[in-house]
């Protein structure tokens, strides 16, 4: 048998459901492998909905058990069930009461969607689709329900029992070792923010007094024995509510609000309603196991998925075609939270380093899709950085080109308007259109048209008239489905720089008061008057548009804007553009003369003089060159890994010998830092000591290799005890094995711990690391049942090394292949994802393209596909054939 292909979903082909769900109440008695779950649904026919519609509920490898209509239970002749449906042909016309019995196994349950078990523990996984694994139902966001849940279960095995919503009783079911709470959601809902667990865990809690003085329990449920890990999570989630207030007046709308923990789950975490369940990654942090870079990413996405509580939650999407109306602005959201806690600026470069390695690349492939996608044959799919991170850049758009006050106003009337329902993205718009009296239309093509813009800019200076001319062009590539591009509204922020970094007294009538100007044709060009002499520009500061930006200014102007730019985004810019020249130069020519290098090196020194010490962060990401992937996406054809990895290293070993006596004085001077703080000035002062650190062993290995042993041993924190390894990692010998074994030894009980010893050696660029990665397999520690042991090892492979994913003789596209086929027999979800790595094999020079091709008609020809890989396969290969 071939994979059969899934029906095409389209947006244009929307309409509402014929019936509606008033109330649920589930009855769930949980059992490792039989778990009966009663649904009594209170429902009516919609007035919208056609008249003469069969009523269908949607479910996936469902046992039914039995259905009552208005507590009549049906013949077989009356109604039709498959495992992906259940079918009532004639169905009331007027409201009734439909009761479903089901049973389900969630000890089976490897897809981790729907119910199962994780650890021991029960719990759920509904987004997008999950909800129809657990009973019948009409299963789209667009139905909203009150929900009451009654969970029972056996109290040794599951003491600790929870639902969404508000906590209304609980006690022993008698005589049976069993007990059973009572879980009530007064605000209506869709089914996938649908959520229960139930199992053996610990908890810590704190009391949140709302800014109307309600109190709230918060709580978040851990393995028994990391309670203490759980302290700066609930920390986080205390910060990010009282945030959400003052920058947004959003406040919380229910008595409890309870985070769990679990150790396999498909995604970083889920927002359902009062209920949210976490990758334990996202929640488990001690200096002793966590970075720096943990404690960020825990900070940010218990805030995200805080924030949906509005953003998604009071708020929900029609239809999943919308689903950058929830995830695009709430990944805003915490942005603009994370940025508040820490330096907007750092934080700012991270979101574009993130942008530009994932959906600028997405934007490339034939992946690229539009922010709201037009079609799809399988949602999971969809949940991309086209969805999320460029979803975010369009609300920040927005905000840079109607001001700060009316995007606070316009979210107000968002949040007012469309508060408990299932929203669209025009009414997003609508509701800052309506506040600003402004058209947009035209800045909402940014949610229809895919593709990555490039923006083109000459300057013409003219020195009698004391005039400076800046002529913009846009265009954007064709992409799959959209061979036809139309002009976006672009908000451009800019400034003039004068080379000596004096003010430059300039005018623009085309610029507004923030310096911003909106650039909306396919050309277009704006003029300064008041020019006394030639200026450097200093275009879209703190990167105001996702767009690609061809501007030839000499290095030297561009050392200006490093030297000078009050914009702190285009001076960390303006070195990587730098950077990016030299490397994609040495890649192509294999050399570079000194006085190139030595210009570069002799500017990032005097930047590390007079600015490492004010803002060690910043200067650390200035000193980091741009990555490998990086370099693909700029040569962006015949790209030869092995050139570019050449390249990037001895650009590194040549600045790293320029300023060595640099790197070693803030190396040494950083080596004492106190007790550990996770706050961002701390990490801040470890970035830059470690990134000192890197740049002396490319310098040097010998003398690199001393000082990361040495570091090693004496570390009092995973963050520098990672780095010293991962420098390690890159020197080839006896003490890097050693180190690497003892590393794993220490940490043999921490999976956490263990997924990141995974991912470095999976990211070794030597020949041997693939029989490297496949010998972990094999390890304790390892399972292709854990979504986070397999993105530690195999993804981290197949994304991060380029050089032996990439290999020439096509073995590493041959191993990601086959993993991906069994990764498919088991979670679906998780290979699909993991197959996306192969986005870039169009990029590559001819033979790799030629093995990669192979590999991915390999999987194409498998029968039985799911519809999660089919679907990826099938889009990686149609855009054309390799050349």
């Amino acid at each position: 048998m071939r994979t059969e292909t899934a029906p095409i979903v389209r947006l244009e082909d929307y309409r509402p459901s014929d019936f509606l769900i008033d109330s649920v109440e589930l009855d769930v008695k949980l059992h490792p492998t039989e778990t009966r779950v009663t649904a009594t649904l209170v429902m009516r026919p919609n007035p919208t909905g056609r008249s003469d519609a069969p009523l269908v509920l949607d479910g996936d490898e469902l046992n039914l058990k039995s259905v009552a209509l208005d507590g009549r239970i049906l013949s077989d002749e009356e109604f039709e069930a498959v495992p992906q449906s259940l079918t009532i042909p004639q169905a009331p016309r007027q409201p009734f009461t439909l009761t479903v019995e089901t049973e389900i196994n969630p000890t089976a349950n490897t897809k981790l969607m729907g119910l199962y078990r994780s650890g021991g523990n029960y719990c759920t996984q509904c987004e997008a689709e999950g909800f129809r694994r657990i009973t019948y139902f009409l299963d789209r966001p667009d139905v909203l329900s009150v929900y009451t849940t009654r969970i029972e279960a056996d109290r040794d095995e599951a003491p600790v029992l929870l639902g969404n919503g508000n906590p209304v009783e609980n006690g022993p079911v008698d005589g049976s070792g069993r007990h059973y709470a009572v879980w009530h959601d007064p605000h209506p809902k869709p089914s996938y923010l649908f959520a229960l667990v139930g199992g053996r865990l610990g908890r810590v809690s704190k009391t949140f007094t709302t800014m109307s003085g309600r109190d709230v329990d918060l709580a978040i449920y851990v393995e028994p024995g990391k309670e203490d890990r759980a302290d700066y999570a609930l920390d986080a989630l205390e910060r990010s509510m009282r945030w959400d207030e003052k920058a947004f007046g959003r406040e919380y709308d229910l008595d409890v609000f309870n985070i769990v923990a679990v150790s396999d789950f498909n995604m970083g975490a889920m927002e359902n309603k009062g209920l949210n369940i976490f990758n334990d990654k996202y929640v488990l942090a001690s200096p002793e196991t966590a970075t720096d870079m943990d404690y960020a990413h825990i900070e940010a996405i218990i805030a995200h998925e805080y924030f949906h509580n509005w953003s998604g939650n009071r708020i929900t999407c029609r239809d999943w075609f919308q689903l950058c109306l929830k995830e695009g602005l709430t990944v805003f959201r915490d942005q603009e939270f994370s940025s508040d806690e820490r330096s907007r600026p750092v934080h700012r470069i991270a979101e574009v380093k993130t942008l530009r390695a994932r959906q600028f690349l997405e934007d490339s492939s034939p992946l690229s899709h539009p922010v709201r996608p037009t079609q799809y044959r399988e949602i999971n799919n969809f949940y991309t950085a086209t969805v999320y991170e460029k979803g975010a850049e369009i609300v920040r758009m927005l905000k840079t080109i109607i001001g700060d006050e009316d995007f606070r106003r316009g979210m107000d009337l968002y949040f007012e308007r469309c508060d408990g329902t299932a929203a669209t993205v025009e009414d997003f718009v609508n509701a800052f259109a309506d506040v600003t009296g402004r058209d947009l239309s035209h800045f909402a093509r940014w949610y229809e048209q895919s593709g990555t813009p490039r923006v083109t800019v000459k300057s013409h200076y003219d020195v009698a008239a004391q005039t400076y001319r800046l002529d913009f062009t846009q265009s954007t590539p064709p992409t799959p489905g959209q061979a036809k591009k139309e002009p976006m509204a672009i908000p451009v922020v800019l400034g003039l720089v004068s080379h000596d970094g004096s003010p430059v007294n300039a005018a623009c009538d085309r610029v507004n008061e923030r310096g911003v100007f909106l650039f909306d044709k396919p050309a277009d060009s704006i003029t300064f008057t008041g020019v006394t002499s030639l200026p450097v520009p200093s275009l879209f500061r703190g990167f105001s548009a996702p767009v690609r930006i061809s501007l030839d200014l000499p290095n030297e102007e561009l050392l200006v804007l490093l030297r000078h730019d009050r914009d702190a985004f285009n001076r960390w810019q303006a070195a990587q553009t730098v950077a990016m020249r030299l490397l994609t130069s040495l890649s192509k020519e294999g050399s570079l003369a000194d006085d190139t290098v030595g210009a570069f090196s002799s500017a990032l020194c005097s930047f590390i003089d007079r600015d490492a010490e004010s803002d060690p962060a910043f200067a650390a990401l200035v000193m980091t060159l741009p990555s490998e992937a990086d370099m693909a996406q700029e040569i962006g054809n015949d790209v030869n890994p092995d050139a570019v990895h050449r390249a990037r290293t001895e650009l590194r070993r040549r600045i790293g010998q320029a300023c060595r006596k640099r790197m070693q004085h803030f190396y040494e001077t950083l080596a004492d830092l106190g007790p550990y703080s996770p706050d961002a000035a701390s990490a801040g002062r470890r970035s830059l000591r470690n990134a000192c650190l890197d740049l002396l062993t490319a310098a040097d290995p010998q003398a690199g290799e001393a000082f990361a042993l040495a570091q090693l041993d004496s570390a009092t924190n995973m963050t520098d005890r990672l780095a010293a390894l991962s420098v390690l990692t890159t020197i080839p010998g006896p003490a890097r094995e050693e180190a690497i074994t003892r590393f794993g030894e220490r940490y043999r009980n921490e999976p956490l711990v263990i997924d990141k010893w995974f991912t470095l050696q999976a990211a070794i660029p030597e020949d041997g690391t693939l029989e490297r990665v496949k010998g972990l397999m094999e390890h304790p520690a390892f399972s292709l049942g854990n979504p986070n042991r397999v993105r530690s090892l195999i993804g981290s492979f197949a994304m991060l090394n380029q050089v032996q994913f990439n290999r020439a003789d096509g073995a590493g596209y041959q191993f990601l292949a086959s993993i991906v086929l069994r990764t498919d027999e088991l979670n679906p979800q998780l290979a699909a994802r993991l197959l996306t790595a192969f986005s870039t094999w169009r990029m590559m020079e001819n033979t790799r393209r030629e093995h990669a091709e192979k590999a991915l008609r390999s999987i194409e020809q498998k029968p039985n596909l799911s519809r999660d890989v089919g679907d990826i396969v099938s889009r990686s290969l149609e855009a054309g054939q390799s050349k």
